[in-house]
């Protein structure tokens, strides 16, 4: 199954009567109250901050969005009526950015093998027809969801750290080009980047509509970034290991190995005291 769905293919999926679970995953300070006043039809919400993170009081030891244990993910994924069979379908309105792309990494990192992303998000489903209410979504009861470990490739900061200045380690940094040069930084305690990183901001994995690029125009961009280093010696990161995820599907979608993510990220890099970079 391919990671990325079409609004066009979700709105035929609905009309064919196909079961899927779908999934609001925007995550804002007002996401809760957003969905609550208007949703893609059967949708149902799910917490960033507290179903998808494990958010600590110290954001230098994992970041502002630390994964949680597996097997709170594993509750979380119950809480949802999500069953390893399940056909997932996740949303966002930043056009997958927000936490559509890390549910979609946490979910294909237990395993799950049928979920996909909507390119576009919430505005390109309403676009094409979709159906958006505020109805009550009653959700499926469901037996625990089981997990037993990430399966997919995780870097941490210290392998980061010992990696900045090695030729064949590559570290792509996806957050604004402003942010990444040390010229602003609107969330974290301090702009820059890790030495070493190159900055390919994940805006550029869509179109002028906000749709992800086409599998072949994504090979082509990540394959001439990414062919000289194999996946384990590749990683992605972003602020908080949020829209680190949304390069990690556009890599995947094009059919290429998923690199690691960086799951700390800035957020965990500028606090820990670690060498920063500025391109100003």
């Amino acid at each position: 199954m391919k990671p990325i769905i079409t609004p066009q293919e979700l709105r035929a999926l609905k009309h064919s009567n196909t079961s899927f679970v779908l999934i609001d995953a925007t995550n804002s300070k007002v996401a809760r109250e957003n969905y609550d006043n208007q949703h893609l039809d059967g949708s149902i919400f799910v917490d960033g901050n507290t179903q998808l993170a494990e958010i600590g009081e110290d954001a230098s030891k994992g970041g502002r969005h630390p994964l949680p244990s597996v097997e709170k993910f594993g509750q979380s994924l119950q809480d949802l009526g999500i069953t390893p069979d399940s056909h997932v379908i996740i949303y966002d309105t930043v056009f997958g950015g927000n936490s559509a792309a890390r549910f979609w990494w946490m979910l294909t990192a237990v395993g799950h093998q049928k979920v996909q992303v909507l390119s576009g998000g919430m505005a390109a489903a309403e676009k094409v027809g979709y159906l958006v209410n505020n109805n009550k979504v009653k959700i499926s009861e469901v037996g625990v969801y089981p997990t037993t470990v990430w399966q997919l490739p995780l870097a941490d900061i210290n392998e980061i750290e010992a990696n900045t200045e090695r030729e064949d380690y590559i570290v792509i940094d996806v957050r604004e080009e402003n942010r990444y040069k040390g010229i602003s930084e609107p969330i974290d305690t301090v702009a820059g980047h890790i030495p070493g990183a190159v900055n390919i901001p994940y805006m550029s994995n869509l179109d002028s509509e906000g749709l992800f690029l086409s599998e072949e125009l994504l090979r082509e961009k990540y394959s001439a970034v990414l062919n000289n280093y194999s996946a384990e010696n590749s990683a992605v990161h972003c602020g908080s290991g949020i829209t680190a995820c949304h390069t990690l599907l556009a890599i995947t979608a094009a059919g290429l190995p998923t690199p690691k993510l960086y799951v700390g990220s800035w957020s965990e890099w500028s606090r820990s005291g670690k060498t920063i970079a500025t391109d100003k």
